[in-house]
């Protein structure tokens, strides 16, 4: 079946210029209608997009590599590391609202080309410094970086690319790259590792530079709404964002001071009321960050709510066998990197069919079968004993989750746009990309926790709270598997019953 997109566009872009006539430089391609017979300059937009969403996902997955010799060198515990992956994952996922609502307001081209030179020159600098809590924080400014880039691509492929062939081939260019920057991550990471944990932190900066060069030759202008101010919700973005810090510093400090400890209390109640105040700045804002009817549609918050467990699930899990490999089992991280080499090629493998695979077939049975891959390859990781060779106990959980990120990651994204007016695309890619980086900042908290109150194991052995932590991560894919059965036979009842009526009508 077709990807449920509904963003027919039928009129060139090019007529849709603002009255300031642009250069030919940033001059908008035409209307993308067919699959087949696209020029250079519809490629280079794509690889620009496609390029900058790989950069997102291989910056979260590259740095996991290193953090064993960051951790080293710099002296830092496993709680202070993690939040070397949290940082990004937490100014990605609490600023994405808000940046899928700045590319909407203020131009897509406008708002992707800066936050990517952000990117950037953030990464540079991220490489350069001693101190991890300046680490930290430009690993914060990054993620918001990214943020802002996310829904603003997704954005320009869906204004560009016409519903149907087209649209459908673009998004799974685009998607599974973002997949195979997160898998192939893990082979960077290793790589560059070797040389230095500082190379994994600079090299992004070079290439988003590259993409930015060429992406204000190649990115179609759009026409800009009238605005002010109050069109950016401030508060929400902030309360949103503080509620998100404040539950991750509560659910990984809490080992250490006690789940009762008056701090620990406090600090969920503050989660709380930023939470509800959240809610009530978007019920009451005339131009909210999140128009909560949105949420009325099951498809989207499945999807939604799909991309959390999925995203969550597998960056928690790589966490934990990135810290057994490398402290536990002595490997070297070009030894990890070509260790988890097999998913990555999974996963590139699967942007040459991966679109047919959406014209046929419903993302929610796409989905449930992507997680029945990544439970099968949780369980077969707990089968781990010391001493097991990477063929029995790594190599046929890599594969298995490979092929769950290929399917997954990619219907998620065109579930979560299926039915969304064009005026709400930035909404819409921005909210599923909170999702995914909620999912994984919080899971990452609750296995750091978990890791954190176990005794620490001996060298060659299975490190503290491992079991435990990927039985937690298996548990949550049950969970999401069963909730996507059930949307599934939800629907199909609902189906049935609307045939029922039109026959008897």
């Amino acid at each position: 079946m077709q990807m449920h997109i509904v963003l027919a566009m039928t009129v060139d872009l090019n007529r849709q210029r603002p009255p300031d006539k642009p250069s030919d430089s940033a001059r908008t391609p035409d209307h993308v209608t067919s699959a087949g017979g696209w020029s250079a300059r519809v490629w280079l937009l794509l690889v620009v997009l496609a390029g900058a969403l790989f950069l997102d996902g291989l910056d979260v997955s590259m740095v996991g590599v290193a953090l064993p010799s960051m951790g080293g060198d710099l002296g830092m515990d496993q709680t202070q590391l993690q939040w070397i992956v949290s940082g990004y994952v937490l100014g990605y996922g609490g600023l994405l609202l808000l940046g899928g609502r700045a590319s909407d307001l203020l131009g897509r081209r406008t708002v992707f080309l800066a936050a990517l030179a952000v990117f950037g020159v953030a990464s540079v600098v991220s490489a350069a410094t001693e101190i991890d809590s300046l680490i930290i924080a430009l690993r914060f400014v990054k993620g918001v970086a990214a943020a802002f880039t996310v829904p603003a691509g997704l954005s320009i492929i869906t204004t560009t690319f016409a519903e149907g062939p087209a649209r459908n081939k673009a998004l799974s260019i685009y998607t599974v790259c973002g997949a195979s920057g997160f898998s192939l991550g893990l082979v960077f990471g290793g790589l560059l590792t070797e040389l230095s944990w500082r190379a994994t932190l600079i090299f992004p900066g070079p290439v988003a530079i590259a993409l930015l060069v060429v992406g204000a030759r190649v990115i179609p202008t759009s026409p800009r709404k009238p605005f002010n101010w109050a069109h950016f919700d401030v508060v929400g973005a902030l309360t949103s964002t503080a509620a998100l810090l404040t539950l991750v510093y509560a659910v990984v400090q809490a080992p250490e001071v006690g789940w009762s400890a008056p701090s620990t209390i406090v600090l969920f109640l503050v989660a709380v009321v930023l939470s509800a105040t959240f809610i009530a700045v978007e019920i009451r804002h005339r131009h909210p960050l999140l128009r909560l009817g949105i949420l009325r549609s099951l498809t989207l918050v499945h999807a939604n709510l799909a991309a959390a467990a999925m995203f969550g699930g597998y960056v928690a899990f790589q966490f934990v066998v990135t810290l057994y490999l490398q402290d536990s089992l002595g490997w070297s991280p070009i030894q990890m990197s070509l260790g988890f080499l097999p998913a990555g090629l999974l996963v590139v493998a699967s942007a040459f069919f991966m679109d047919r695979i959406l014209d046929r077939i419903s993302t929610r049975i796409l989905i449930a079968a992507g997680f029945v891959a990544f439970l099968v390859g949780y369980l077969w990781f707990l089968r781990v004993e010391p001493g097991a060779s990477y063929v029995v106990f790594l190599l046929p959980t890599i594969v298995f989750l490979g092929l769950g990120f290929a399917i997954t990651f990619p219907s998620v994204n065109s579930q979560a746009t299926a039915g969304v007016s064009d005026d709400e695309q930035g909404l819409a890619s921005g909210l599923v990309n909170t999702s995914i980086q909620i999912g994984g900042a919080l899971m990452m908290a609750v296995i750091t926790a978990i890791l954190g109150s176990a005794e620490p194991g001996r060298p060659g052995e299975l490190i503290g709270g491992m079991v435990p932590a990927i039985t937690v991560i298996a548990a949550l894919t049950v969970v999401a598997l069963l909730g996507t059965l059930v949307v599934l036979l939800f629907e199909r009842r609902s189906a049935a019953r609307d045939r029922a009526r039109v026959v008897s009508g």
